[in-house]
This record gives structure tokens, C-alpha cells and sequence, in this order.
């Protein structure tokens, strides 16, 4: 029997570091992908509608979906879409709480979606393992704050300030374009003293982005890609999804998995998503497919069985 392997697909660039522990797990991101789950202690996220915005729902679903398998669990406290401002000792209130409990029951890799360095700050001292930062290091003082400690931390495109709108945007090219961006706050980064080995980037679809530039970024991942860190994408339920196949919040699971799964083969390596145990199930059939994983069983048309 031939086997497959990722030699016979077209070479992606190079991770810098791909090989990379994460809290207290071990990621090899040339040869899989990692499930991030996202909880929000929100009482207005735009999926979910505060279904985990009390303690003990969030904690418990961080939990659940753990044992969905996912790999990571994003804890957020304050939306990013237009709204009024969450005062910094609220977000914190909100977020601590939950990643000190889910650091007691488990070492599933926490991060904390936030952009605020005091919040990021007592998170980690909480025990959160990376800071996702949807303003891409817009406040450098965040930088420093990541720089000093051991925590990771998840570098996104976006433009405006969070909770504010940004009408109209507009690109030249908008691979090339965030591509550029990040690079250059990648180089903010490592200013700051931050390893290479603890960045990660993001295109941060429809952040400040409209439904064509989302698909576009979806199909022209690669200048992302070729930054050489690890890629996280966002795709799960966004509005680029339901605008393309015209389909309301609930109603956007198998939109997602296709975004994700098209990503993954261009070389995304994180895949930030909700509904965890559909999500797991299409990630590890994209690794199979693609020669990243083994089958979990090869039994059918293998020959005759002795048991």
C-alpha cells in the first residue's frame, strides 16, 4: 500500500518554531492543528448571547470542551463588535475568575482574549498560558506585559479601537495588506522582548473587514502563511459565513468547517471555534486527508480480520 504523506502535497513555508510548548502542552504545528474552543463571559457575545456569561457555566464550559477534545480554550470578557466600553476592573472580574478555575481542574492551554495589559497581567499570574490580543500589540505597554512572563501571545489584524465601528473598509490587497500589518507588529513584538517561539499571528476575518475580504483571506491565506509563525484563524459562525451562504447565527456549523478546513490546508495551524466536538471531528479528518495524521483504525479493505 502507498501512503500518503505531506511530501506529496505542495511545500508551505516554514514555521519558525514550529515545534513549541505551550503551558504545559507540546505542539508540533508542522504535522497538526490545534482546536482552540471559545467561551465568552459575556452577556452580549455575538454567538453565544451570554449562554457562559455566569462563573460556573464558563468554567464548566471550558471543561466540556476540553473533553471534546479541543486543545485550547479562549476566555473572553469583553466583545470586540460596537458597543459601550467594559471598564478594565470588569473585564478583569470577568476573566480571572474562570482562568483560575479552569487552571485548577486541568492543563488544557488557556488564553485570555484581551487587549488591555492589566487584564493580561492578572491573567497570567492567574494562569493563563497565551494572551490573544485582537488589536495586534496596539498598546505596547501589552507587549511588555507578555514579555515578562513565559505566556504566548496571538497577534491579530484589525483596525479600529474595540467595541468602536469602522465603516467602509478598504484595501488594496487584503492578504498583502494584513500580511504587512502584522509583520510589522510581529517586529513590535520582538522589540518588546517577546521570543519568536511564543508568536503567533491571525488575520482576524471580518475584523474591520467585509464579507469579500474575509473570503479573500480565506482563499489567499498564504502571505499570512509566509510570515513563518504559527497561524490562527478565526472563521467560526462569523458574518462573512452567514452573508455567503445566507444563514442566521445558528445556522453557520458547516460553513465554518469548510473555512476552517480550507485554511488548514493553506497552512493555518490553530483554528479558533465553537462548537467544539463538530469542530475536532473536521480539523482531524483535514489532517488525515492532508498526510498530517494517521486513520485512527485501518480496517476496511485491508484483508481478512483475525479477531
Amino acid at each position: 500500500m502507498t501512503e500518503f504523506s505531506l511530501h506529496d502535497l505542495p511545500p508551505l513555508p516554514k514555521i519558525v518554531h514550529a515545534t513549541r510548548r505551550i503551558g504545559a502542552r507540546q505542539f508540533d504545528f508542522s504535522r497538526e492543528v490545534a482546536v482552540m474552543a471559545v467561551v465568552n463571559r459575556t452577556p452580549d457575545s455575538f454567538y453565544d448571547r451570554g449562554r457562559t456569561f455566569v462563573l460556573d457555566s464558563a468554567v464548566k464550559g471550558c471543561l466540556d470542551a476540553e473533553r471534546s477534545g479541543a486543545d485550547w480554550v479562549d476566555i473572553g470578557g469583553a466583545p470586540f463588535a460596537p458597543g459601550p466600553e467594559i471598564p478594565a476592573e470588569e473585564e478583569a472580574k470577568r476573566v480571572v475568575p474562570v482562568v483560575e478555575a479552569v487552571r485548577a481542574a486541568s492543563d488544557v492551554v488557556i488564553s485570555v482574549d484581551t487587549f488591555r495589559p492589566e487584564v493580561a497581567h492578572r491573567s497570567i499570574l492567574a494562569g493563563a498560558d497565551v494572551i490573544n490580543d485582537t488589536t495586534g500589540l496596539a498598546d505596547p505597554e501589552l507587549a511588555r506585559v507578555v514579555a515578562d512572563s513565559d505566556a504566548s501571545v496571538v497577534i491579530t489584524h484589525s483596525l479600529a479601537a474595540p467595541r468602536t465601528p469602522y465603516a467602509s473598509p478598504q484595501y488594496a490587497d487584503v492578504s498583502r495588506d494584513v500580511a504587512g500589518f502584522l509583520e510589522r507588529r510581529v517586529e513590535r513584538a520582538l522589540g518588546a522582548g517577546i521570543p519568536a517561539e511564543r508568536i503567533i499571528v491571525d488575520p482576524g476575518h471580518d475584523l474591520n473587514k467585509n464579507t469579500l475580504h474575509s473570503l479573500e483571506l480565506s482563499r489567499r491565506l498564504g502571505p499570512i502563511v509566509e510570515l513563518g509563525y504559527p497561524t490562527l484563524v478565526a472563521v467560526s459562525n462569523k458574518d462573512f459565513i452567514g452573508e455567503s451562504i445566507d444563514a442566521e447565527r445558528g445556522e453557520r456549523i458547516e460553513g465554518s468547517l469548510v473555512a476552517a478546513a480550507l485554511c488548514i490546508a493553506q497552512g493555518a495551524r490553530i483554528v479558533r471555534m465553537h462548537n467544539v466536538r463538530e469542530s475536532v471531528a473536521a480539523v482531524r479528518m483535514t489532517e488525515a486527508i492532508l498526510g498530517m495524521r494517521q486513520p485512527a483504525h485501518l480496517r476496511h479493505n485491508m484483508g481478512e480480520r483475525n479477531d
